[in-house]
C-alpha cells in the first residue's frame, strides 16, 4: 500500500468518524474554500481589470492628443521656410529680454550668457528661438540660481546657415 493510498484510508475513516451534521457543516466550509479560492484567483483580477480599465483609457487618450500635437508640431517645424542666419541673428536679439540674458554671435553661432533667468522665461524663450529665429541649442551650461527657479550659465545655439535665404 503507498503512502497515498494510507493517507486516502485514514481521511476515510476519519471523515465515516463524523456525524452527518459535521460532514455537512465541512462539506459546507470545503466548497466555501473552494469559491473564495476560484473567486481570488479568476474573477478578482478581471474585475480589478475592468475597473482600472477606464482610467487607463483617459491616460491612454491623454498621450495620444499629447503625441499628435508633438507630431503637428514636428511637421511645422519641417515645413517651415528657411531663413537667412542675419534674420535669424535679428529675430533671436528681438526675443532676448536685456539685462537677463546678453548674446554673442560667433559665426553661425551665438553664445548666451544667463544671469538669472527664471525657469520658465528661459524655457519660453528657447521655444520662441527655435521656432522664430529657427536656433537650435547645441551646448548648454546651466547653474541653479541664488533664487529659487533661476538659471545662470552660457547657452549655444546654432543659427541657419549662412547660405540659406528667405523665400
Amino acid at each position: 500500500m503507498s503512502a497515498l493510498q494510507s493517507l486516502r484510508t485514514q481521511a476515510a475513516h476519519r471523515w465515516q468518524a463524523f456525524s452527518p451534521r459535521e460532514q455537512r457543516s465541512l462539506s459546507l466550509l470545503g466548497a466555501l474554500l473552494a469559491i473564495l479560492l476560484f473567486w481570488s484567483i479568476a474573477i478578482a483580477p478581471a474585475l480589478s481589470t475592468l475597473r482600472d480599465s477606464d482610467n487607463r483609457r483617459a491616460q491612454i487618450g491623454q498621450q495620444q492628443a499629447h503625441m499628435l500635437a508633438l507630431q503637428a508640431q514636428a511637421q511645422g517645424l519641417q515645413t517651415r521656410t528657411p531663413i537667412s542666419r542675419d534674420e535669424a541673428l535679428r529675430n533671436l536679439q528681438g526675443l532676448t529680454p536685456g539685462a537677463q540674458m546678453q548674446l554673442n554671435a560667433q559665426g553661425d553661432r551665438v553664445m548666451v550668457q544667463l544671469k538669472g533667468v527664471p525657469a520658465a522665461a528661459l524655457a519660453n524663450w528657447l521655444t520662441q528661438a527655435r521656432t522664430q529665429a529657427q536656433a537650435l541649442p547645441i551646448e548648454a551650461h546651466l547653474t541653479r540660481g541664488n533664487t529659487a527657479m533661476t538659471w545662470d550659465g552660457s547657452l549655444v545655439l546654432s543659427l541657419p546657415n549662412r547660405s540659406m535665404t528667405t523665400h
